[in-house]
């Protein structure tokens, strides 16, 4: 089934219903209209390749061959040839055939407006061609548009079973290899292609075909949540066919990297408490620091404090009157925040 268009029979007819109502006329040939009606031959038709087959695009021409505006194509008709892959010839002329009548549309002025075909029913090892021409009246139609030629293979299967998990500035991602399957003859390559969008966006193509299942996408950005499709790609001498997009998986890449650990550390007792302070950490990231405190005898430091930048010292209120150790870590802004380890203890005796 082609979605764009009644087929060719309906032109046909009519066209012979109108050279009837003609027949007393005088008419002996088709009229030949002016050049300033006969719009220019469409330049880019193009098709693009899916699973299911290929959907044709191309601009309605807005100026005829003499310049003036076009303000409304009839219709257009489509031509197609079907060649086999293996008795293909380049230099022989193409087996064109008019295929199917899109119908086309008034022209606002200075209007961009594309016509759009779906392809489906296409058979395996056949090279197609495609052409389109431009009609604004019975008699008016353009010169041949540029040509679009691809073959057409069985696509290979959808990508199953991705995945991808978040790491410091990069995302893995990966997912089921697929088989090349029973295809006759077998591809060249089974290469993947990898979409990516952020958040709720849209996903584009990103990087190249890679042969293996899977990807270490290293342009992101720490705290976005990407999101993630791949498609499959058989590759044969004559062109490439593609599977449909996989399912979606999403990323977010955090900082795993701590800040530098504090440095120069030193403390003394005074009438509010023990007052602690140290060097400040060069690291962009830095946010603050984390003071941890211990008793004389015991084994585990318990967190007393934290200081926010700009500042790097920290009165401890509640210091018991014993000997006490003291040490600092830095953090930084990731949520939760990478924390240094804690830098040498230093000793405040009662």
């Amino acid at each position: 089934m082609n979605r764009c268009g009644n087929r060719r029979s309906a032109l046909l007819i009519l066209a012979l219903l109108t050279l009837l109502s003609l027949g007393g006329c005088g008419f002996k040939n088709a009229p030949v209209p002016p050049r300033h009606v006969i719009p220019v031959a469409i330049q880019d038709l193009r098709a693009e390749l899916d699973d299911k087959g290929a959907t044709l695009s191309w601009t309605y021409p807005k100026k005829t061959l003499t310049g003036k505006s076009v303000e409304e194509i009839g219709s257009f008709l489509l031509y197609r040839a079907e060649v086999p892959a293996d008795s293909y010839c380049p230099t022989c002329p193409v087996p064109y055939d008019s295929w199917m009548t899109v119908s086309g549309g008034i022209l606002a002025s200075g209007e961009d407006r594309t016509a759009t075909c779906e392809v489906r029913g296409l058979r395996p090892g056949q090279i197609y061609f495609f052409k389109v021409r431009s009609k604004a009246g019975l008699w008016i139609e353009s010169q041949d548009s540029n040509e679009v030629t691809f073959f057409w293979q069985t696509p290979p299967a959808t990508p199953d079973r991705i995945s991808a998990v978040g790491g410091d500035g990069k995302n893995v991602i990966q997912w089921q290899p697929v088989d090349a399957g029973a295809t006759s003859p077998q591809p060249l390559a089974l290469r993947y292609q990898l979409y990516r969008g952020v958040g709720v966006g849209p996903v584009t193509q990103i990087g190249e075909p890679v042969e293996a299942a899977s990807y270490t996408d290293t342009a992101v950005e720490n705290g976005k949540v990407y999101v993630y499709r791949v498609q499959a790609i058989s590759t044969f001498t004559q062109g490439s066919v593609k599977s449909g997009l996989s399912g979606t998986a999403e990323a977010r890449p955090l900082k795993r990297t701590a800040p530098s650990v504090p440095d120069r550390i030193d403390g003394l007792r005074t009438e509010v408490g023990v007052k602690i302070f140290w060097d400040h950490v060069k690291d962009e990231d830095l946010v603050g620091y984390r003071v941890y405190r211990r008793a004389a005898g015991e084994d585990k430091a318990i967190r007393v404090g934290e200081v926010e930048l700009p500042y790097n010292m920290f009165i401890d209120t509640k210091a018991p009157n014993v000997p006490l150790f003291y040490s600092i870590s830095s953090i930084d802004g990731s949520d939760p925040p990478n924390e240094s380890a804690r830098s040498a203890e230093i000793r405040i005796d009662r």
